[in-house]
């Protein structure tokens, strides 16, 4: 597929409110959509968006943040806060998915992320077949950020965010390329990992860690200091 196809294909699947319209004809008066990035890396956190789109204002070129370009969800990023009645974002960190397990730690970020709209929410929308919400009845969706405006704008605002805070974190430790890899696996995040050990931000009890001469060993390498740590 050429580049001129792939656009003309998420011109025709761009994501609606059909399915939050039936929720607020059935009576459900906020509507929240969630989607959550993070869950395979092996470094940084489990971040995770929850968004509630107006009823009658449109935004357009909202896709799931995988069709668009690092450029273009930035410009989407900003567009979707203006725009949206409420925005959320929440995490758990690298030591809270160590120490729950990922499970609950994504149920922990999305607890986090409904306290943060700072309003009562009557229905979930979340991308996959799993409820991880719990707390609020939830809509799940295969796909989900091709389907609902909700979930697409959450997929971007989650992704941009993560990835600005790996960004950050290359700063801090630049052995890693976190700026590229956004703490993911890739083969210079491994060859780092066999070379350096494990950062501070790692998940130090993910399957890959099982052969580091590293692991179970505290340390903090390349520039990070105790200040440094504290602004992430």
């Amino acid at each position: 597929m050429t580049a001129r196809q792939l656009r003309g294909a998420v011109k025709r699947k761009a994501p609606g409110i059909r399915i939050e319209r039936g929720l607020w004809e059935s009576g459900c008066g906020v509507v929240a959509g969630i989607d959550e990035v993070g869950r395979g890396a092996w470094a940084g956190p489990l971040t995770l968006a929850a968004v509630v789109v107006p009823r009658e204002r449109k935004l357009y070129k909202v896709r799931d943040s995988k069709m668009l370009t690092a450029a273009e969800r930035e410009v989407m990023h900003g567009r979707i806060t203006a725009w949206a009645e409420h925005v959320s974002i929440a995490h758990a960190t690298q030591a809270e998915c160590d120490a729950l397990g990922m499970s609950a730690a994504q149920k922990l970020a999305a607890q986090r992320a409904l306290d943060g709209l700072g309003v009562p929410v009557d229905h979930c929308l979340v991308d996959g077949n799993w409820d991880f919400v719990e707390t609020v009845p939830t809509t799940t969706l295969v796909k989900g950020d091709a389907k609902s405006l909700s979930i697409a704008a959450a997929s971007i605002v989650a992704k941009v965010t993560r990835d600005q805070m790996m960004t950050r974190w290359h700063t801090v430790y630049p052995s890693y390329s976190f700026a590229g890899n956004k703490g993911y696996p890739c083969p210079r995040h491994k060859a780092a990992l066999a070379a350096y050990g494990p950062s501070s931000i790692h998940r130090r009890r993910w399957a890959f860690m099982d052969d580091l001469r590293w692991s179970g060993v505290a340390r903090i390498g390349d520039n990070a200091d105790e200040s440094q740590l504290e602004l992430f």
